[in-house]
């Protein structure tokens, strides 16, 4: 599988610790964005996004919510303890689950200064509040705890708006701030899962979205909860040895019927979360296909799973088909699933033709992502970028691109 053999470091461009914006702007629709399409290149405002769309076109939103998911605890010395809750520790693809559960939840998470964790639990107080923490297991790199909290009948969603920090991705080297409680977070955000923020949406407005209305462009909302995974450098010479992290995704049956239905129109992902729950559709309904008696709860896009061979081939509207006919079968109101998936050079797309993003970190996987999907012209977006003072990552300007 050539695919696998892709060396990351042909994925490199310089990128000033200058260029990478620290701060949003004031009006989150002032930020430029750079339309790319047949090869040319424009450059506008997201303000404008509309005009550059075609009339009709569907436009998908992850409307994942970050939550304030880094903990500050102590030892019972006083030492500090931080923690960093990654995913809940649950058979259950649904996130909602472990967010309302009460007085105790198991988590995946980093911990900073574990060498000075010593004893069985470490603490959080606040004036209304109290939280433990104790290890239940050690992995390499993360650790499997156990939170319990006083009062009891507060949601473990509550114990983080009380107590947790918004994590901010470790390039902004700084520490988070009043704004980032706002900002780091879109105007649509609903459902409560992210440890990262689906940042080409920071960008949309309101006003934004009555002048799609006026083009008959409806915004769509999907859900991919965002992993830290999406900081993770690629560190192997080639991606045959890169583990891509798995994230949840929650798509409603109506929304998928919707995607079955205009399958022909453009459909653009804000975001390379949205992009990627989108083309996991297809993945997951050819999976079906292969599996016909799998169970909902089995449904996992695979990291190489679109660059292997399958029994079956199947169309777009094909594949979506059957993940609808599963849901139905299981009386199911929604898709709730994990996808591995790792798009790069080589990559077949099968539902997207559009994409707002904004610019990505060098030798990563979402810069393999845009080279998949506009070709080796990523080198010219990104250089056009560059030279003409565009702001880079999650608080930056951003890009609007058709694929190739």
């Amino acid at each position: 599988m050539q695919q696998k053999e892709i060396s990351i470091k042909d994925y490199h461009y310089d990128l000033p610790f200058n260029r990478i914006a620290k701060y949003p702007l004031p009006e989150r629709d002032l930020s430029k964005l750079l339309v790319y399409n047949d090869t040319s290149i424009e450059q506008t405002q997201y303000q404008n996004i509309a005009e550059y769309l075609p009339q009709g076109s569907l436009l998908f939103f992850n409307n994942t919510k970050v939550i304030p998911a880094r903990f500050f605890f102590k030892t019972s010395t006083e030492k500090d303890i931080e923690i960093f809750c990654l995913e809940p520790l649950s058979n259950a693809a649904n996130v909602y689950d472990s967010m309302i559960q009460q007085s105790s939840v198991k988590w995946k998470c980093l911990v900073g200064g574990a060498v000075k964790w010593k004893e069985q639990f470490v603490y959080l107080e606040t004036e209304d509040l109290k939280v433990k923490a104790q290890i239940i297991e050690r992995h390499q790199g993360t650790f499997n705890l156990e939170f319990t909290w006083e009062p009891a009948q507060k949601t473990f969603s509550e114990v983080l708006q009380i107590a947790g920090k918004i994590p901010i991705p470790p390039y902004l080297r700084r520490a988070a701030e009043a704004i980032d409680f706002e900002r780091y977070q879109t105007i649509y955000a609903d459902k409560e899962g992210s440890v990262a923020a689906p940042t080409a949406g920071l960008h949309f407005t309101d006003k934004v979205f009555e002048k799609l209305k006026e083009k008959n462009i409806i915004p769509a909302y999907i859900t991919l909860h965002v992993g830290a995974g999406t900081f993770i450098p690629v560190k192997s010479i080639t991606m045959a040895e890169h583990e891509m992290h798995s994230e949840y995704i929650d798509v409603s049956l109506d929304i998928i019927n919707y995607i079955y239905q205009n399958i022909e129109n453009t459909i653009t992902a804000v975001g390379t979360t949205s992009l990627r729950t989108l083309e996991s559709l297809y993945w997951i309904g050819e999976k079906i296909a292969n599996n016909p008696n799998i169970q909902p709860k089995d449904l996992l896009v695979d990291q190489w799973q679109p660059y292997a061979s399958s029994n079956i081939k199947l169309g777009s509207k094909e594949s979506i088909k059957y993940i609808i006919d599963l849901l139905n079968q299981y009386q199911l109101k929604s898709l709730y699933a994990k996808t591995s998936i790792i798009i790069v050079p080589g990559y077949k797309f099968k539902i997207v033709n559009a994409l707002v993003t904004n610019f990505h970190q060098p030798e990563s996987t979402l810069i393999l992502l845009i080279a998949a999907f506009i070709g080796e012209n990523w080198r010219k977006v990104y250089q056009h970028a560059l030279n003409n003072d565009f702001r880079f990552l999650s608080y930056g300007d951003g890009s609007l691109l058709f694929r190739e």
